[in-house]
């Protein structure tokens, strides 16, 4: 589809422009603490885990942050996380996804519900979208590392199944649970990638306008904006003009 943004890549360039830096550095601190406290806290024995300090670290979290939650995720006094899901429909019957980690789930939930009900959405059932999404293990790289051909067959080597690239960028995609090996392989043919993480890729797309666009941006503007909050899908796409005049 010339000429129209990717989902993948709209969501990688909202999260290059996130001025607010603190917000997604404590949300990758808090995925690094759950993750170290649910299996074991060397990243080399925990793959949730080293997937969680690469992502950290490709978004210049410090290393003294990352060993920080580490080291928190053993302590006593650290606090009881619960991963929670939540679905529903938001302007333009564009399907969301929401992914928290909270240690007060009616806190959340009344939240949640509240933020998509003020921006024109619904919240639904769990199950009520995500049979829409396919979950995926994605991993971008920019540009200069080479060209499509390059890192189609990198990809290939890695195992990965699909590889989408653009002016944007190189988006690789692999099986859920392949993630971790994938990942490690393109590292070692293509270095560094810019995000390394799972993701609901959605299996259809719902096309908007600049002023829909603005109504969806809305609302997924102030779920991220909920500390609770760790992700925020939807199924979305649009011209590269619309994001053009979204951007200015």
């Amino acid at each position: 589809m010339a000429g129209h943004s990717k989902w993948a890549n709209i969501q990688h360039r909202k999260g290059r422009q996130d001025a607010a830096r603190s917000k997604l550095f404590s949300k990758l601190a808090k995925e690094i603490t759950v993750a170290a406290k649910m299996g074991d806290p060397d990243p080399d024995k925990n793959p949730r885990l080293r997937l969680a300090v690469k992502e950290a670290k490709s978004q210049s979290v410090p290393k003294d942050v990352i060993d920080r939650a580490i080291k928190k995720s053993q302590g006593g006094d650290s606090e009881n996380y619960e991963e929670i899901r939540y679905e529903g429909y938001g302007p333009s019957g564009v399907a969301i996804i929401v992914e928290a980690m909270t240690d007060n789930r009616n806190r959340t939930a009344s939240t949640v519900r509240s933020t998509f009900s003020k921006n024109g959405g619904n919240l639904g059932e769990t199950g009520s979208v995500s049979f829409m999404f396919d979950r995926k293990g994605q991993v971008i790289y920019p540009v200069s590392v080479g060209d499509a051909d390059d890192v189609m067959m990198a990809a290939i080597e890695a195992g990965a199944e699909d590889v989408e690239s653009s002016d944007d960028g190189h988006v690789v995609w692999c099986a859920n649970t392949d993630l971790n090996e994938v990942s490690s392989k393109l590292e070692e043919q293509l270095g560094e990638s810019e995000t390394t993480k799972l993701v609901w890729r959605p299996q259809t797309t719902t096309e908007l306008d600049l002023e829909g666009m603005q109504k969806l941006m809305k609302l997924m503007d102030a779920l991220d904006d909920d500390d609770d909050v760790q992700n925020v899908t939807a199924n979305f796409e649009t011209s590269d003009e619309v994001m053009a005049q979204l951007d200015g």
